[in-house]
């Protein structure tokens, strides 16, 4: 019986590469990947087609790029990133583009990374949340969701997977521990006090692979992806533990956090308040013990320090 193509975008990100690779190393799957990326010839590409994976162009800025890029696929995955470009309003346009594009192309299944649209629970009128780029609480969740709509009314017939927290903020997001005053060191974020639903970010591809699995029964359902829920202090004990130092950790005030002044502060700062007036709802809409369901070799923060803990910057 052939293979079902997954057409993979974002192939060359953590999500989508996390993905490919779950198809490539899972050949009884019934699944073979296609990934996309807006250059074939880049060295994450190339690394790619390595492992046997097909290769393919495709630009969710450019739609006549993506039919292309479908042709005999029978899934597609689709994901897409604020943080290259900070554009809430692009970013919307271009799932919109993929969304249209799988119905056209025929697509059977897709499965699209979002994220709750947080003004369904909070208006952005400043009363809740600070309002930002003039409409938005938080930019990179409400750019999301706002088009899943679209998905539903113009899209193939899909399936909604809400991510987590990633694990791998703490190494390539400058989220790792720094240094305190007497030397131990200080794990800082702004939680409320609420336990935060974390995930390693290509375990994500995982359980995209595993909704795949389920066929279409899934469609219309939101599915979270975590890899467990931990409050700060528990964090903070397991990366001790894992680098042999002691770590703190000091939940920063929302304001304090938004007003560092780092790209994206803001955006952050009002993402995790909203997790903290969320609470329990945002907790079991991620909820890991389904995660693993779809996805056995989902890791827990213990198994992602074992592998990543010594890449883990010390500030």
């Amino acid at each position: 019986m052939s293979q079902k193509i997954i057409a993979v975008f974002g192939a060359t990100g953590a999500q989508g590469g996390g993905l490919a690779r779950a198809i490539a190393a899972d050949p009884s799957s019934g699944f073979v990947a296609r990934a996309v990326t807006r250059n074939p010839e880049s060295d994450k590409a190339k690394a790619l087609a390595a492992l046997g994976i097909e290769v393919v162009a495709g630009d969710a800025d450019n739609p006549e790029t993506l039919g292309a890029a479908l042709a005999g696929a029978y899934g597609a995955f689709v994901v897409t990133n604020f943080w290259e470009h900070f554009n809430a309003e692009r970013e919307g346009v271009q799932a919109s583009n993929i969304a249209r594009a799988t119905k056209a192309a025929g697509v059977q299944h897709v499965v699209w990374s979002t994220l709750e649209d947080t003004r369904l629970a909070y208006p952005a009128d400043g009363s809740t949340l600070p309002v930002l780029h003039g409409k938005y609480n938080v930019p990179h969740f409400d750019s999301k969701g706002a088009v899943d709509h679209v998905f539903t009314n113009e899209g193939a017939p899909t399936t909604f997977l809400a991510a987590a927290f990633y694990w791998d903020n703490l190494i390539h997001f400058g989220m790792g521990p720094r240094a305190g005053e007497n030397g131990d060191l200080v794990l800082a974020f702004p939680l409320g006090g609420v336990k935060l639903p974390g995930i390693a970010a290509q375990d994500i591809g995982g359980v995209a692979l595993g909704i795949f699995k389920q066929g279409t029964s899934t469609v219309g359902q939101y599915i979270g992806a975590a890899g467990e829920s931990l409050s700060g202090e528990e964090m903070a004990a397991k990366l001790g533990r894992a680098i042999g130092r002691t770590v703190h950790f000091f939940d920063v005030p929302f304001d304090t956090y938004r007003g560092l002044g780092f790209p994206g502060a803001e955006d952050l700062g009002n993402m995790f308040q909203y997790q903290q007036l969320q609470g329990e709802t945002f907790q079991a809409a991620r909820d890991a013990a389904k995660s693993r369901q779809l996805y056995p070799a989902l890791q827990d923060f213990d198994g992602w320090l074992a592998a990543n803990a010594s890449a883990i910057p010390i500030g």
